[in-house]
């Protein structure tokens, strides 16, 4: 049977997960293969696949809670949770296995099982230790938590979006202020790589405001329709304003974020990921209009790419340390196109693998038995994308 999210998918929202997937292999590969920048400024800058994650993750999961309690909705929270177990815990599981029973997987330090299981992990993360790319995974779960108790404090009790926009005005100011008190408490511009990623990179309460440019799409798509429908007449210019603002951040951070001999940029630091962030959500209003050639054109292998990315993005950093010795060993050289195209294409195979083998049957479960996230509705056969 197919996986129940194979149909009734958003070409756009595709092409943007598809390329966030790929650019977050493109920074991956270097990382933990080649340590050469083969694919040019993205070898550096392709971690900001992650950021259009987030952003991705904040409207599709606020279009659900927001636009349930917009239409009076009898919205249960019980399901929702189901559902995202559902969507989230088989892979990750399965992946958290690889890592801790296979020695080599194993990082210098391993936090507690308690802490994987709980998606608190990356509240003292650093580099090096196992699965350290779960830290993405921790910020998205507890989101899934805390969101929907906070909407429904707001939006179900006081009947207006106008609290919610100002809480998300408020979080993404103390997000920024955040990062900049972090940088100053450990070290400012002379902070060491390590104290960087624990404390600003890996960490919920620097990060967590990248989810919220998604949240107010779904805010303005069912709180303002008018409003909405007005942004979305100007597709294209959405997008060049977001290709803007992204091409203007990847330059801030590849240029000044860093620089030898001044240290760690306090700007950047602290603004630069929100900007990333509302870069991005300009994609995504672009993505979404129909005047938008973003919106219209389907990009072959896009949509396949995108349906197994979350299963892509857990297994292709193991599979990437399991290969680059045997793949060297066997004559072929891992920064040259031969030994790039084996081991890029194993990470995005493996991906494909575990999205059949272990989510399709779970996401085929959750249709049957959470069809929605409502309570009166009943099972059906295909469910909407996230």
């Amino acid at each position: 049977m197919p996986h129940p999210d194979a149909s009734r998918r958003l070409y756009g929202l595709d092409a943007l997960r598809a390329i966030a997937i790929l650019i977050v292999l493109i920074y991956h590969y270097r990382v933990i293969v080649s340590r050469e920048p083969l694919f040019g400024f993205m070898s550096q800058l392709g971690w900001t696949g992650v950021d259009l994650f987030f952003v991705l993750s904040g409207y599709l999961i606020g279009n659900q809670v927001v636009g349930a309690l917009a239409r009076r909705e009898d919205f249960s929270l019980r399901r929702f949770y189901a559902r995202r177990f559902f969507r989230t815990l088989p892979n990750y599981i399965v992946v958290l296995a690889l890592c801790l029973l296979v020695p080599m997987l194993n990082g210098k330090d391993t936090a507690p099982l308690w802490s994987f299981l709980t998606f608190t992990q990356n509240l003292a993360m650093r580099p090096g230790e196992t699965f350290t790319h779960s830290w993405s995974l921790c910020i998205e779960e507890q989101f899934y938590l805390l969101f929907p108790l906070a909407a429904l404090l707001l939006l179900r009790r006081y009947r207006s979006p106008v609290s919610a926009w100002w809480l998300l005005a408020g979080c993404s100011l103390a997000a920024m202020a955040i990062r900049a008190v972090m940088l100053s408490h450990h070290g400012g511009a002379d902070i060491g790589a390590l104290d960087y990623y624990q404390y600003i990179y890996y960490t919920s309460v620097t990060r967590f405001d990248e989810l919220l440019p998604g949240i107010a799409i779904a805010l303005l798509k069912n709180f303002h329709r008018e409003t909405f429908e007005r942004l979305l007449a100007h597709g294209q210019k959405l997008f060049l304003a977001g290709l803007a603002l992204v091409g203007f951040t990847f330059y801030g951070f590849e240029t000044y974020w860093y620089r030898s001999g001044i240290g760690v940029d306090y700007f950047w630091t602290a603004c630069g990921y929100s900007l990333l962030a509302w870069g991005f959500a300009l994609l995504v209003l672009s993505a979404l209009s129909p005047a938008s050639w973003l919106h219209r054109v389907r990009v072959p292998g896009a949509a396949s790419v995108a349906l197994w990315s979350y299963a892509i993005y857990l297994i292709h950093k193991p599979l990437f340390k399991l290969l680059k010795v045997p793949v060297a060993k066997a004559g072929v050289d891992v920064d040259g196109y031969t030994g790039m195209a084996i081991i890029m294409l194993a990470g995005i195979a493996a991906g494909w693998l575990l999205c059949r083998a272990v989510e399709t049957p779970f996401m085929q479960m959750r249709a049957r038995l959470f069809p929605s996230n409502i309570r009166s509705a009943a099972p059906v056969a295909v469910a909407a994308q996230g």
